[in-house]
C-alpha cells in the first residue's frame, strides 16, 4: 500500500469554503487503477489545517494518476477557485509507503 498526504494550511475561516470545494470533487481518481480511498481530513485543534489522504495499491499506480491527463485537468481547476487566496495556496505533500499492518 501506498499513501500519499497533502496537507494545506487556510485561514480558519476559509476552511468550510475548501471543504465545500472537496465535498464536491470530481471523483476522477477513483476510476484509476490501484486507487483506494479519498479522505479529507481535518486538524482538531488547527481547523484551517486540511489533508487529503489518498491510499494506493503501488506507487506505480500512483503515478500513473499523477501522470495522467485527468490529473492535469483537476489540478487545472484548482487555478479558477473563485477565492484567489485558496487557489494560491500550494500543499505539502508527503509519501509513504506501508511496511507494516
Amino acid at each position: 500500500m501506498y499513501i500519499v498526504d497533502s496537507i494545506v494550511e487556510v485561514p480558519e475561516e476559509k476552511a468550510d469554503e475548501l471543504i465545500s470545494i472537496y465535498q464536491k470533487r470530481s471523483r476522477l481518481v477513483d476510476e484509476y487503477k490501484g486507487f483506494v480511498s479519498f479522505q479529507l481530513l481535518q486538524n482538531e485543534v488547527r481547523p484551517g489545517q486540511l489533508t487529503v489522504h489518498m491510499c494506493w495499491e503501488t506507487k506505480d499506480d500512483y503515478l500513473q494518476w499523477v501522470r495522467s491527463q485527468d490529473f492535469k485537468r483537476v489540478h487545472e481547476l484548482e487555478k479558477n477557485y473563485p477565492d484567489q487566496e485558496l487557489a494560491s495556496i500550494r500543499p505539502t505533500v508527503k509519501r509513504y509507503k506501508v511496511v507494516a499492518q
